[in-house]
C-alpha cells in the first residue's frame, strides 16, 4: 500500500499583522505632552519628587503609567513577562475534560451511525420490493415529468446529478474531511474582513498570555492566516483521510484529530509559559501530526513518497522518527518560525494512543454504549386508564 502525497510539516506560523495583536486594554497610557506656553523648570529633586508621588498616585488608584524617563538616565529594558504556571491550570482542565467528552460523543455517535443504517437497510428493501410492482407506471410518471421542465430546470438537475456522482465517487475519509476543509475556508475568508480580524486574534489563535485561553484551543485548530498554510495542511490531510478513517472509524477520527488538536496547544502553553515566550499560535498543524503519527504507528512498513519527488520512497516508520527528530531540534535550537512544541505534542499523542490509548479509552466505551442504549430506549410512563389523582 502506498501513498503519493506531501509529506510536509504543516506549521502554527504567527504571521497575523502586529496591529492586531495589542488589544486596546493592554496599552499604555502615556502621560499627554505640556501644553503650549512658558513654564518655571524644576529642580532636580522636584522632578524626581512630583514623578515618584505621581507612580504611587497612580499604584494607590489601580492603574501602572508609563512614566518617561528623566533627561541624562539610560533607558531601563522592558522586562521579560513573568511566568505564572497557575494559569495553566483551566487549559488542564480544558484538555482533560474535552478529551473525554470527544471520545465519549464518539462513541454514542458510531451507535446512532449503526442503528440509523439497519433501519435504512431494511426500509431500501421494502422499498425494493414495492418498485417492482409498480416500476412500469413510474416509468411513465417520470418520461412525462421530465418533459415539462424548462431548460434551465434541466440544466440545474443534470449539475445536481454530476455533483452527487462526485461525491457518491469520494471515500468515507474523504467525506469527512470535506466539512473540516469548508470549515477552515471559511475562517480564512474571514481573516480578510478587517472588521474580524480582533475577534479572530482572540478566539482563533491560541497565545497563553491571553484571558481567553481555553476556547481557542480548540477553534484555532480551524484557523489559518494564509493561503499556502491551509492549503498545505488540508492537502496532507486529504491524503491520508481514507487510510485514518478506514482504520479507526469516521467517529473515533473526528475524536482523535480535534483531542489532538487541544492536546498540541496545550504543549504549546506548557513550552511558553516555561521559556517566557510571547505570541500567538494558529493552524490545524498539531492535529495533523496526530493523524499522521498514528497512521505511521499503525502502519510502519507503508511505502510513502513526495509529490515533487517520485523517485524517492521511505517506509512510514523511518518518516515519524525524522518528523520527531526535526521537531525536537526546532525546540532546542529555538527555531521559532514554526511552533515545533506543538506539532511535537501532536505526534506523541498519536503514538499513545495506537499503542496505549485504543486500548484503554475506545474498547473500554461498551458500559457508556449501553448506558445510553438503556436510557435511549427506556419506556416512558404512562397513568392507567382507571387511575387517578382523585380526591376523597
Amino acid at each position: 500500500m502506498a501513498w503519493r502525497g506531501c509529506f510536509m510539516k504543516c506549521a502554527k506560523i504567527n504571521n497575523i499583522p502586529a496591529q492586531f495583536l495589542n488589544p486596546k486594554s493592554s496599552r499604555l497610557t502615556i502621560h499627554p505632552q505640556q501644553r503650549c506656553g512658558f513654564r518655571k523648570a524644576q529642580r532636580q529633586s522636584e522632578k524626581k519628587r512630583g514623578l515618584r508621588e505621581e507612580t504611587d498616585a497612580g499604584e494607590a488608584g489601580g492603574q501602572k503609567h508609563a512614566v518617561p524617563p528623566l533627561p541624562g538616565e539610560p533607558v531601563q529594558p522592558m522586562p521579560l513577562p513573568p511566568r505564572k504556571p497557575d494559569r495553566l491550570f483551566r487549559p488542564l482542565v480544558f484538555t482533560v475534560g474535552f478529551t473525554g467528552c470527544s471520545f465519549g460523543t464518539a462513541a454514542i455517535l458510531q451507535y446512532e451511525s449503526v442503528k440509523s443504517r439497519v433501519q435504512m437497510a431494511m426500509e431500501e428493501a421494502k422499498e425494493e420490493k414495492r418498485d417492482k410492482l409498480r416500476e412500469g407506471h413510474d416509468t411513465i410518471y417520470w418520461h412525462n415529468w421530465w418533459n415539462q421542465l424548462s431548460h434551465f430546470q434541466k440544466q440545474v438537475i443534470l449539475v445536481m446529478s454530476v455533483v452527487d456522482d462526485w461525491w457518491s465517487g469520494l471515500s468515507e475519509g474523504q467525506k469527512t474531511v470535506t466539512g473540516i476543509l469548508a470549515l477552515n475556508t471559511l475562517i480564512l475568508c474571514c481573516w480578510r474582513i478587517p472588521s474580524m480580524q480582533r475577534s479572530l486574534v482572540k478566539y482563533f489563535t491560541s497565545n497563553p498570555a491571553s484571558k481567553t485561553r481555553c476556547l481557542p484551543m480548540v477553534l484555532s485548530s480551524f484557523s489559518h492566516y494564509s493561503i499556502i498554510h491551509m492549503l498545505t495542511n488540508m492537502y496532507v490531510l486529504w491524503t491520508f483521510s481514507t487510510s485514518i478513517v478506514s482504520l479507526l472509524g469516521r467517529e473515533q477520527f473526528l475524536a482523535l484529530y480535534l483531542s489532538g488538536g487541544v492536546i498540541s496547544t496545550f504543549i504549546s502553553y506548557v513550552f511558553k509559559t516555561a521559556t517566557g515566550l510571547r505570541g500567538p499560535s494558529l493552524g490545524a498543524s498539531g492535529a495533523i501530526m496526530t493523524v499522521l503519527a498514528a497512521i505511521c504507528t499503525k502502519i510502519p512498513e507503508a511505502k510513502l513518497g513526495i509529490i515533487l519527488l517520485p523517485m524517492v520512497n521511505f517506509t512510514a516508520g523511518n518518516a515519524l522518527k525524522a518528523l520527531l527528530a526535526l521537531d525536537t531540534a526546532g525546540l532546542l535550537l529555538g527555531w521559532r518560525f514554526f511552533d515545533h512544541a506543538a506539532h511535537l505534542g501532536g505526534a506523541l499523542f498519536g503514538v499513545w494512543y495506537i499503542v496505549y490509548g485504543n486500548e484503554m479509552i475506545w474498547r473500554k466505551r461498551e458500559p457508556l454504549v449501553k448506558f445510553w442504549h438503556e436510557l435511549r430506549n427506556k419506556p416512558t410512563s404512562r397513568p392507567r386508564p382507571g387511575g387517578g389523582g382523585g380526591q376523597v
